[in-house]
């Protein structure tokens, strides 16, 4: 093997600013899908068959193609949609936020599930309407449950926000991509993309841990 890491070695800068856009993708597109994701599991177990129909198709086709597709769907199909080409960053929050969306409709829907049948018995019994019965006692209950659910999705959505670079986002993957262009050398670059990867993939994995922990004090 031929690595030379000297070469690349100071062009690190340029790939490490490329963590806060990757960044602010994930936080901005998880925070839409968390959104998102909550109005659609309230849906799917709604007695509104016609809400619970839009949820699940909604669901099967997000779930169902690549996110690689929607990303490109959404930023090359644009002009041909609203006839105005958005940029790649809001592109990329949107096909992210609306992919995460589905995956977490469906573990807050079985969080919800799993809290205990009494509590919204008892609710009901004692006259708390259903909007703040759902908002104060059912969802702070499930997302307890299902955390480490949310987590491991946030991590996944750290991981493919990769992706983003088919549509010329300056993460870090094309930072790193444009650095081995520059040097003829895409190995070395690549294999730095990945430990930077790796670090915030395990720092969000006990980030993880340690709200679970605290969580669980606080019960």
């Amino acid at each position: 093997m031929n690595l030379d890491f000297s070469q690349v070695m100071p062009s690190l800068p340029y790939i490490l600013k490329g963590v806060m856009v990757t960044l602010e993708i994930v936080i901005v597109a998880g925070l839409l899908g968390f959104a998102l994701g909550i109005i659609l599991a309230l849906f799917k177990i709604s007695s509104i068959k016609a809400l619970g129909w839009f949820a699940d198709v909604y669901t099967s086709i997000f779930r169902g193609t690549p996110l690689v597709l929607q990303v490109m769907l959404i930023y090359y199909g644009s002009p041909q949609l609203i006839g105005y080409q958005i940029e790649p960053y809001t592109a990329a929050v949107l096909s992210f936020g609306l992919n995460s969306a589905a995956y977490i409709s469906e573990i807050i829907r079985a969080g919800i599930l799993a809290v205990d049948k009494g509590q919204q018995e008892a609710a009901m019994a004692l006259g708390v309407p259903y909007k703040r019965m759902m908002w104060d006692i059912i969802l702070p209950q499930a997302l307890k449950n299902i955390l480490p659910a949310l987590m491991n999705e946030f991590i996944t959505l750290t991981k493919e926000s990769a992706i983003v670079t088919v549509i010329a986002v300056d993460d870090i993957m094309r930072r790193a991509y444009i650095v081995g262009g520059e040097k003829y050398r895409f190995f070395e670059p690549l294999i730095l993309a990945g430990l930077i990867y790796y670090v915030m993939v395990i720092t969000l994995t006990f980030t993880g841990k340690a709200l679970e922990r605290r969580m669980r004090r606080s019960d």
